[in-house]
């Protein structure tokens, strides 16, 4: 008699055969390996639902039992003690308007960070109650600090705003200060991420002002020739920058000069402080680093870096560093012809010279090309204490396996920062071990004690399908449920090849 077992082997035999004829017609070009399935299993628990497009989670110093969670559409929302909230402690979305299309899931717009000063318990520094978030509004009566280059028309801005917290725990809108706000033309690569390091600085991470090949058809646009934004010292776009948001007059005691605008100070140590240079910028050559995070055990940055029509990227901030976009797709070359043919060339690990790639160990490399995903969603390293073979791995996502026609089977992985490998989580709770119902990873959130929490949703932020799920530990699936994921794999990847045809 036949097993259910010997069943779904023969089952998974036939789906690879089949995905064996379609490859041959397809003939896919496969950049790089797939990414395997690995070791750690997941138990996705949602602890919050019924919201919209959350994107991110952080803690306020001194405050273990809240995890303040970003709706894209303006509101800071508090999961307390595991427990979402009602309302939020902050909404900022009628500041949006005309910057921000609630109803569209494409719109790479509106409440993007969140951050609170590190001093944010201590009543005697100026950073007491003082928290930060990065967000796109219109231009209004506020001129940009930084407008979009060659004198470009400019539809928005992107802006990180001060505000102030009062005692019962809700931020009082009257406090708004803008400290610094860059002009944009276009509306994605905003990248979205505002976080403090150990050096006690504010870094935020810019895209390359948008469009493909960091260019502009016709040129020049809103991007700097020859070369692009990213690879550019006259603008802050396509960079990692490093500033101290305090008002001047709050630490006149600092060795660092204040801002052109006067609401905050720029590191002396900074590689933009040379004469003629942005003064606000750290490192270079970035595309779209949407996410990126502080692990919070050594103070290392880690970047998620967006890329165009192939290659996803992790890198390690190096002071000074320049990571090579539009020069570079990962460790990649890439042809970038303003107004021409552009894409992806031969892989070049280490040339030309001076540029960054991804972080590498002895194992592999922490890029991907886009069989795995579409566009990288960047998380944390993880710091907790639920889930042992986890520690000191970085934790990430991707939004979605494809673009069109809809954004779906969005995937979680791990990274080992030190031997260069990615690899899936299992996640034996969904079939095929893929998120249900069409949701995509929108960002990560990483709670005072290190646990993680991964942001998804099928609706833009004008809907109800966001979830915010807590990342625990899974028994590893028996042998007879590793069979029936098999023939699901097996399926999948016989879709991807089919639609790559």
């Amino acid at each position: 008699m036949t097993t259910p077992f010997k069943r779904l082997v023969r089952q998974a035999a036939c789906v690879l055969a089949l995905a064996a004829a379609s490859a041959a017609q397809a003939q896919p070009r496969d950049l790089l390996p797939s990414i395997p399935r690995g070791d750690i299993a997941l138990n996705l628990l949602p602890v919050a639902t019924g919201l919209a497009a959350p994107l991110y989670g952080t803690v306020a110093p001194g405050d273990a039992s809240r995890l303040y969670v970003l709706e894209q559409g303006g509101q800071v929302r508090v999961l307390l003690n595991g427990v979402m909230q009602a309302g939020s402690v902050l909404d900022i979305s009628t500041r949006m308007v005309g910057a921000f299309v609630p109803t569209s899931a494409n719109d790479e717009r509106g409440l993007l960070g969140l951050a609170f000063h590190p001093d944010f318990a201590n009543p005697a520094a100026a950073g007491f109650r003082t928290l930060y978030t990065y967000n796109s509004e219109p231009i209004g009566t506020s001129a940009p600090t930084y407008a979009v280059p060659n004198g470009a028309s400019q539809g928005y801005k992107n802006v990180v705003n001060e505000w102030k917290m009062g005692a019962a725990g809700v931020v009082d809108p009257a406090t708004r200060r803008e400290v610094i706000s860059f002009g944009k033309n276009a509306n994605n690569h905003n990248g979205g991420t505002i976080a403090f390091g150990h050096d006690g600085y504010m870094y935020l991470a810019l895209g390359d002002g948008g469009n493909a090949n960091d260019a502009s058809n016709p040129p020049p646009g809103g991007h700097i020739e020859p070369g692009g934004n990213a690879q550019s010292p006259n603008t802050p776009l396509g960079k990692m920058l490093r500033f101290d948001p305090i008002a001047p007059a709050l630490s006149a005691g600092s060795l660092n000069a204040p801002s052109a605008n006067g609401q905050y100070r720029v590191p002396a140590d900074n590689m933009g402080v040379a004469a003629g240079l942005v003064p606000e910028q750290y490192a270079l050559g970035f595309r779209n680093p949407y996410r990126f995070s502080v692990d919070t055990a050594n103070g290392r940055i880690i970047i998620a870096d967006v890329g165009q029509g192939n290659i996803e990227e992790i890198d390690l901030l190096v002071p000074g560093g320049n990571y090579g976009w539009a020069i570079k797709e990962g460790d990649f070359a890439f042809n970038r012809v303003p107004g021409g043919a552009a894409g992806t060339g031969a892989r070049s690990p280490g040339s030309p010279a001076g540029l960054i790639d991804p972080i590498s160990g002895p194992l592999g490399t922490l890029e991907y090309d886009h069989q795995d995903g579409i566009s990288i969603t960047g998380g944390f390293v993880y710091r907790g204490q639920d889930i042992p073979a986890l520690f000191g791995k970085y934790v990430f996502g991707d939004l979605a396996l494809r673009a069109a026609p809809t954004r779906v089977d969005g995937r979680l992985f791990y990274a080992d920062l030190e031997t260069g490998l990615i690899r899936e989580f299992l996640l034996p709770s969904f079939a095929n071990g893929i998120l249900p119902n069409g949701l995509t990873v929108h960002g990560f959130g990483q709670d005072a004690a290190g646990e993680l929490y991964a942001m998804v949703t099928n609706t833009p932020a004008s809907g109800l399908g966001g979830i915010v799920y807590r990342l625990t530990l899974a028994p590893v699936p028996e042998p007879a449920t590793w069979a029936m994921w098999a023939a699901g794999g097996l399926m999948l990847m016989a879709r991807r090849l089919r639609r790559r045809g």
